[in-house]
């Protein structure tokens, strides 16, 4: 598996490089695996694919305070992300893992390898897949993901809290009408919690557990481009529901 620690300059690029990265592994002409890390310098509000904006995100706060909000070619609910939020994104090729072809084992691979790999660190505290895509502690969520599924690869990408000002996500976000059992109605700042690992274990545990290695990466900047210019960028997806 390719490796890509890459943070662009603005909220649009970065979500669209994932974007990017899925349709350059379907062109490829060898089956492609990569994983991204990023993190953003200030807040972003991101909604899912088919989340409809207004119920899902304070957007007159958003407005007042000048934070982005995009959507995202994946589904789940709204996330808000910043500073001290981890992004990571994996592309995976359906041809090296056909089992994967199942959502369900798309998720579980996932979750439970990073899972797997947080847990040599944290110790003692259980960490647990929760609701259909979370990774929690105590049933307090850490990591919210989504997918997004193509013909001959998917995308799998998400959050990780380890240094995030949890009132920021009460601030931006509405309660959500959709909430895992799990969840038991609680507030934002009451559901989430920060794991307590630094950046620099989360970046090491993850990247060894999924043998990624740090060669160089053409990565598609075109295409980058194109997808801010023609949607990212544009109220027209990122606020059309």
């Amino acid at each position: 598996m390719q490796f890509l620690d890459l943070t662009l300059e603005t909220a649009a690029e970065n979500v669209a490089l994932d974007e990017a990265l899925l349709e350059w592994a379907e062109q490829a002409a060898l089956p492609t695996e990569v994983l991204r890390f990023w993190e953003p310098y200030s807040l972003i509000v991101v909604v899912g694919c088919s989340s409809r904006a207004a119920d899902e995100v304070k957007l007159d706060e958003c407005r007042r305070r000048d934070v982005p909000v995009l959507r995202r070619p994946s589904g789940g609910a709204a996330i808000v992300t910043g500073a001290g939020c981890l992004m990571y994104s994996i592309v995976l090729s359906y041809e090296k893992r056909p089992e994967l072809r199942s959502i369900g084992r798309a998720h579980q691979f996932v979750l439970d390898t990073i899972g797997t790999a947080l847990q040599t660190r944290i110790g003692d505290t259980n960490i647990c897949r929760a609701g259909t895509s979370d990774l929690a502690i105590a049933n307090r969520k850490f990591s919210g993901n989504s997918i997004r599924c193509k013909r001959t690869h998917l995308l799998y990408h998400g959050t990780l809290l380890y240094d995030f000002p949890l009132k920021q996500v009460e601030s931006l976000l509405q309660m959500p009408s959709r909430q895992p059992d799990y969840r038991a109605g609680r507030g934002h700042h009451d559901f989430l919690m920060n794991l307590p690992l630094s950046v620099a274990a989360l970046r090491q545990e993850i990247k060894e557990a999924f043998n990624a290695q740090a060669t160089p990466i053409d990565w598609p900047r075109e295409q980058t481009a194109q997808l801010v210019a023609e949607k990212y960028c544009c109220d027209s997806w990122n606020l059309r529901l």
